[in-house]
């Protein structure tokens, strides 16, 4: 028996996530010795993705974590045991929404549609941590929600807001690459300076500017395109600044998540006359898309057209800290756990 401890959903919050009040690390064994059944194979994680929508699942409702239960995401981990002949030992296997988020994980038949080889960093040279950042469901949501929904042309203004978020970072700079002057908003010098330093034609911190006059000032000519990773009083401001027959693509709402009443937006009846469209969407349903982003992205980065960040803590007993952290945006680009190895 080995130790292998698991992050475990011990509380609703309210408010804003405790880390170790909410989530805790807690200790648990598993026999690596036993037998595997037929098609079984065992995993031994190696990094978790942190994702914001994680708060959504702890406040019950789809897909809600289960009290006293180990929370699950996305995973990428090592197979170390197998008999199974599609996962042979050494390969690297990406763990999809229900990957639990524990050191060592025995897949059993109902759990393999959960799980997908990975080996493909091998060969392209990119680091297996972009396989949760980059080329995850993040980028995807960045890809999907730009082009399905934003119906870009070249020459707009897209205004992206949480720009310096694992999905803020990517859609500025399919932006740029599809010939869209791209601005972006972050809440710190550091990520305002990161973004210009990626290739966003020009960025704000909105604590230390009012958001109305940074738009005023970096948006003079107006928003064709806006990007909302933040919801709440941010889309009011932006529908005043919005171009006839603007769009706005609702990906995310982390500045309301951990509010017990959400901010609401007063100037909806502006969409009438301006003809703007505002489009909320989830990438779940869109991820047929998903071979043709990757091979898009891949040679995006092969090419140096794009670049990310990633904000990586080391240790399981980090996740919960982890999570504070994106929902206060403390990380920069995408936050990933990287477990001991």
């Amino acid at each position: 028996m080995v130790s292998n401890r698991q992050v475990i959903f011990t509380k609703e919050p309210t408010g804003m996530v405790v880390a170790g009040e909410h989530l805790q690390v807690h200790e648990s064994v598993i026999d690596l010795e036993t037998p595997l059944e037929r098609d079984e194979y065992l995993l031994k994680t190696l990094m978790v993705s942190i994702d914001p929508y994680m708060r959504l699942r702890m406040a019950g409702g789809f897909n809600a974590f289960k009290l006293d239960k180990p929370v699950n995401g996305f995973t990428m981990s090592v197979v170390i045991k197998s008999n199974n002949a599609n996962f042979k030992e050494g390969d690297l296997v990406l763990g999809q929404y229900a990957a639990v988020y524990e050191e060592y994980t025995k897949v059993t038949r109902d759990l393999s549609q959960f799980y997908t080889l990975c080996n493909d960093s091998k060969s392209t040279g990119l680091p297996m941590s972009s396989r949760l950042s980059v080329l995850g469901v993040g980028g995807l949501t960045a890809y999907v929600g730009l082009l399905k929904y934003g119906h870009p042309k070249a020459n707009e203004m897209l205004y992206v807001s949480g720009a310096a978020s694992n999905v803020g970072q990517i859609a500025g700079q399919i932006g740029k690459i599809l010939g869209l002057r791209v601005v972006g908003s972050a809440g710190s010098d550091e990520k305002v300076q990161y973004l210009k330093d990626i290739g966003f034609d020009d960025a704000f911190n909105y604590k230390t500017i009012d958001l109305d006059k940074g738009l005023t000032k970096h948006c003079p000519n107006g928003i064709d395109i806006y990007f909302d990773n933040v919801g709440g009083s941010t889309i009011e401001t932006v529908i005043d600044h919005s171009n006839v027959g603007g769009r706005i693509i609702v990906c995310g709402a982390i500045s309301q998540y951990n509010n017990e009443k959400s901010d609401g937006v007063r100037n909806l009846l502006k969409l009438i006359p301006q003809r703007i469209t505002m489009s909320g969407f989830s990438v779940s349903d869109s991820m047929d898309m998903m071979p043709e982003y990757t091979e898009k992205m891949t040679s995006w980065l092969l090419q140096g057209k794009i670049q990310h960040h990633e904000t990586i803590a080391n240790g399981i007993e980090k996740v919960p800290e982890a999570l504070v952290d994106v929902l206060t945006g403390k990380n920069i680009g995408k936050q990933l756990v990287k477990f001991d190895l």
